[in-house]
């Protein structure tokens, strides 16, 4: 049986040892001692530029250069180098068994550590348009609209804003006549293949080039994007067909490469799940890849992450980078119903932090295979919605650093400052930061009645009464409507509804200040919720409808 395996395999052209004992490992160095650089011929202006405006040193320990000869004699006692790490030190290598008790031994390795990762895109796909229908058409428009991008119309749309894209490539965006404009205008400043190592990514898989239009596309003169005049860095990291480990590798070189070329902003529509990775180790500063998005955001730049679509399996829960502490993640909103898609991931990290924190459409209309317009479903797309938003932000307010442009994005959405660990503070409004808007009354919309003594009554008032006609209870009753919207419910599949929901959000946060549990809750009557003292006491509830927030604690 043996010998079978040994001919299969030199027949397949693999080496047998190698095939059974080498492994792809991260090896991190002690130190960069001696190491010479310039900033000033490294960086991007922009990224000089970046870096005096957060008063940041132009040559911190993270970007000086590996050693060289360290790097060669890994490179001599490894199967093969495949990429390295500045900012944390490391280079990526297969190696054998016996290779790797030789380099542990080396005075100048700090750490060797196994890489076995799978990436997941978070996208569900594409259905492909031979035409706008008048359901696609109000998609197209209400992706704009639901985050009042109109308002930005004329005013804003990312000038002077450089966004780096790192995903599994993009086709037909050198071709295409959504991304036209860009071309004409020298907006693709540049482009990197690092699976291939080399400047060409207009192959390969498409999901780079749907998320793209996403942000910057225009379809016969409608935009799909907010930021269409922004500047672009395109990266491709993922081989989706081929490879299923070390993609967080190349997604590390990526953030260093963006941040070296004067990226304002990241989108990373990839979501990091594998054998060395649980849910428990998304704390929000574990991963290697999640360190690298906090390191990214502590060098001036904004992290936007898709949060995944793992909220309807086994995993649920956002995954790296998407855990970051210091990253913008972006869940999926159902546009026929206005709420959580089911397929979104959910928060918290593993160290209960708020993720997502904001959310936006994650079913929406860009570029498909087929050069044209077609319906596309996942956060992919919701994050690269937010990623335009967020440039048109940044350009009506250039002297923000981007984690006050984070704050001021979660600040703007629609829920906030109510939260919960499925759409995070809500959709982000551009209402917010236009000054005449800006300081909108919120009206007292319900009453919170404590005079029972077993229950808590929560009643809309009658002028703010709006009977909820896209929804119905479960059964006739008035007590704990709480259920989940599924993707596919709605009226008429093509009719995206013009307002928000009417709908009562709710949560409860325990003493630690973590959520115990968060709902929706359709209106159909005016008593809309009743809750019992006892089972909520040393606790504190909220509350939210139509934008007015009440607190209660127990």
């Amino acid at each position: 049986m043996n010998k079978l395996l040994t001919l299969i395999l030199i027949a397949l052209g693999v080496n047998s040892g190698a095939y059974s004992q080498s492994q792809k490992y991260w090896v991190r160095f002690t130190d960069k001692k001696e190491v010479t650089f310039n900033p000033i011929s490294y960086f991007d202006i922009k990224a000089i530029n970046r870096r005096i405006k957060n008063n940041i040193p132009l040559a911190e320990y993270s970007d000086l250069p590996i050693r060289e000869d360290y790097y060669q004699q890994i490179n001599q006692l490894s199967d093969s180098v495949t990429g390295s790490t500045r900012w944390f030190n490391a280079v990526a290598c297969w190696l054998s068994a016996e290779a790797i008790a030789e380099v542990k031994t080396l005075p100048f390795v700090k750490e060797v550590v196994k890489m076995n990762s799978t990436q997941q895109l978070a996208g569900l796909g594409e259905v492909t348009a031979t035409s706008l229908s008048r359901g696609k058409q109000e998609l197209l428009e209400a992706q704009i609209s639901n985050m009042e991008g109109q308002l930005f119309d004329h005013l804003y749309t990312g000038k002077g804003i450089r966004i780096c894209i790192i995903d599994a490539g993009f086709p037909d965006v050198d071709e295409s006549d959504l991304f036209s404009h860009l071309r004409e205008n020298n907006r693709i400043i540049k482009t990197w293949d690092f699976k291939k190592n080399k400047p060409n990514v207009y192959r390969y898989n498409s999901h780079g080039t749907s998320v793209l239009s996403c942000i910057a596309g225009i379809f016969e003169g409608q935009k799909i994007g907010l930021a269409t005049d922004a500047e672009f860095l395109l990266a491709r990291t993922e081989r989706i067909a081929y490879e299923g480990i070390a993609e967080e590798e190349d997604w590390l070189e990526a953030v260093e490469w963006a941040d070296k070329n004067g990226a304002d902003i990241i989108n990373s529509s990839l979501g990091y799940t594998n054998a060395s990775h649980f849910v428990e180790d998304m704390t929000g500063h574990s991963t290697i890849i999640t360190r690298a998005a906090n390191l990214a955001a502590r060098k001036g730049i904004l992290v936007v992450n898709a949060a995944g679509n793992e909220g309807a399996s086994d995993w649920k829960y956002v995954a790296a980078p998407g855990d970051a502490d210091s990253a913008l993640t972006v869940g999926g909103i159902n546009p026929w119903t206005g709420l959580h898609t089911s397929f979104s991931s959910y928060g918290p990290n593993a160290n209960f932090k708020l993720k997502p924190n904001v959310s936006a459409f994650g079913h929406a209309l860009g570029y498909d295979d087929f050069s044209s317009l077609g319906e596309l479903a996942g956060t992919s797309f919701a994050s690269p919605l937010v990623a335009g938003f967020a440039a048109c932000v940044w350009e009506s307010d250039s002297t923000l650093t981007n984690m006050q442009l984070y704050k001021e994005i979660e600040k703007s959405a629609s829920l906030y400052p109510y939260y919960d660990y499925a759409t995070g503070y809500g959709v982000p409004k551009a209402s917010y930061f236009i000054d005449s808007l800006k300081n909108k009354k919120i009206e007292q919309t319900f009453i919170i009645d404590t005079t029972d003594d077993v229950q808590i009554k929560i009643r809309i008032k009658e002028e703010y009464f709006i009977e909820n006609k896209w929804v119905h209870p479960i059964k006739p009753s008035k007590l704990y409507q709480f259920f989940h919207l599924l993707d596919n419910f709605n009226i008429e599949a093509s009719n995206i509804p013009k307002t928000e929901p009417e709908v009562l959000y709710f949560h409860v946060e325990n003493e630690f200040g973590y959520l115990d549990e968060y709902k929706v809750i359709a209106i159909n009557d005016i008593e809309v919720l009743q809750l019992f003292y006892d089972q909520y006491k040393g606790k504190t509830l909220r509350f939210s409808y139509k934008g007015c927030l009440q607190e209660l604690k127990l």
